[in-house]
């Protein structure tokens, strides 16, 4: 085992790190991350790494923008902070909100912000539940979202998250949040189930779903247009459409989790727009600023907003808001963000270089431990299997897609496992020959990958 720096030592005695095995962490220590520029990151000893999860599917202008940091230090030095209570408010809270509205994928009347993509999720669920209040049905609570999905990590918003780790020993889900099947057709199709087929079964699970807890329970439907760490899951074409018939039978008020799609990262400015999926309401954080200010955002559809206006006259105020709601410096970040995207057509860019992407990822198909490639627009996985034929996964205390990370780091490229899936979603800003570049590492990660494999007999 390596000798740990000083830095690595104190690391281990003080910091806290998510989605990390803490007591693996006490022995090989962190990888110390200094400096940044473009789509590459620079540890402690100065060795390069390809950013290959944009972060955490955040960084879309890549590093050291020194527009991002002077609209910052701009808005630092002229307001640093006002809060919107009370009805304060200040110019470029107005100027993103009517930028949002503009832009957004869905009718919205106003909009209200967040700190992160996991509280605009929990607004999402309180603001749903108030509305039905508001509107006399006290019963309709249920939020219905999906097995492997992704929505944050406070409790309510870890509720709507579909995975077992961010459950396990949390006590959660809470009430009134359950989940319907996941739109994995590598993984769920039955035998000889077309993709169409395979929709249009996921929609009737729903629609028994709802049916089962009672269309008058059923308050509000929240997805993904693709799963993140789920493992970067791309339903089939007709399934967003096939979904939004059953929604609209029952009154199901729809919410576009656009955290990770939102912005470009699937060729178009949202990925609903990209999936078919028609949502009443988007949550947004993230790309929204490049990830250089923490800040979420969600829609506010006017049938809400008059229930909240109905609130308001019977309460004699909205009980809800955050000390960093509408942030004067987030939002001047995300105002330069969004104009960066228009100015320099990040999403024309997307475009162009997606196909690039994906042929590239898509040439690890044929390879003896993968199971499926995935890939839209700049964001793809590639699922390692222990058996092509049969499908079947490694066994998951074997810890593969881990070993697989880890190797693909230890060549100059960060990405993240998902269980086996390994996933990649670079920032926009990636050039074609970046791209081959890190598929290229990819490819000679595979072949060390296979030869452990065999070595360690890891399939069986």
């Amino acid at each position: 085992m390596p000798r740990l720096s000083n830095m690595a030592v104190r690391d281990i005695e003080t910091v806290i790190h998510p989605y990390t095995n803490l007591a693996r962490h006490r022995e090989t220590g962190p990888l110390i991350l200094n400096e940044g520029r473009g789509i590459y990151l620079y540890d402690d000893t100065g060795k390069r790494y390809i950013e290959g999860l944009a972060g955490l599917w955040c960084t879309s202008l890549g590093y050291g923008n020194e527009e991002l940091v002077e609209a910052a230090a701009q808005s630092m030095r002229k307001l640093s902070y006002t809060s919107v209570f009370s009805g304060k408010s200040h110019d470029a809270a107005i100027e993103l909100s009517e930028k949002l509205k503009e832009i957004a994928p869905c009718p919205a009347s106003k909009v209200l912000f967040g700190g992160s993509g996991s509280e605009a999720n929990d607004m999402q669920i309180k603001l749903t539940w108030y509305m039905n209040n508001a509107k006399g049905r006290p019963k309709k609570k249920k939020i219905i979202s999906r097995q492997r999905a992704y929505h944050g990590v406070t409790i309510a918003s870890a509720s709507l998250t579909g995975l077992p780790w961010v459950h396990s020993d949390f006590d959660l889900p809470i009430a009134n949040i359950i989940h319907t099947s996941c739109p994995h057709y590598y993984r769920f199709a039955e035998a000889g189930e077309s993709d169409e087929q395979f929709a249009e079964r996921m929609a009737q699970n729903l629609d028994e779903l709802i049916q089962k807890e009672g269309p008058d329970t059923v308050a509000a439907f929240i997805a993904e247009p693709i799963m993140g760490a789920g493992g970067v899951i791309i339903p089939p074409e007709s399934y967003f459409p096939k979904i939004n018939e059953v929604l609209a039978k029952y009154d199901v008020r729809i919410i576009g989790d656009e955290v990770i799609c939102g912005f470009g990262r699937t060729g178009n400015w949202f990925g609903t727009t990209t999936m078919g999926f028609k949502p009443t309401s988007i949550s947004m954080a993230k790309a929204i600023t490049s990830a250089y200010f923490p800040m979420g955002a969600i829609t506010i559809e006017e049938e809400l907003y008059q229930a909240m206006l109905d609130e308001s006259r019977k309460i004699g105020t909205f009980g809800h808001g955050f000390t960093y709601t509408a942030h004067p410096v987030g939002c001047a970040v995300a105002l330069k963000t969004i104009e960066i995207y228009e100015r320099d057509k990040t999403v024309e860019h997307v475009r162009k270089v997606a196909p690039t992407f994906e042929k590239r990822i898509g040439q690890f198909a044929d390879h003896p431990l993968v199971g499926e490639v995935r890939a839209k627009g700049l964001i793809g996985a590639i699922e390692l299997v222990a058996d092509k034929k049969t499908k079947r996964p490694f066994d998951p205390k074997k810890g593969v897609g881990a070993i697989a990370a880890d190797i693909l780091q230890e060549n100059g490229l960060i990405v993240r496992p998902m269980g086996d899936s390994i996933a990649f979603c670079p920032p926009l800003i990636i050039r074609e020959d970046e791209i081959n570049e890190m598929f290229d590492i990819v490819g000679k990660g595979l072949r060390i990958l296979e030869e452990r494999v065999l070595k360690e007999n890891l399939r069986n």
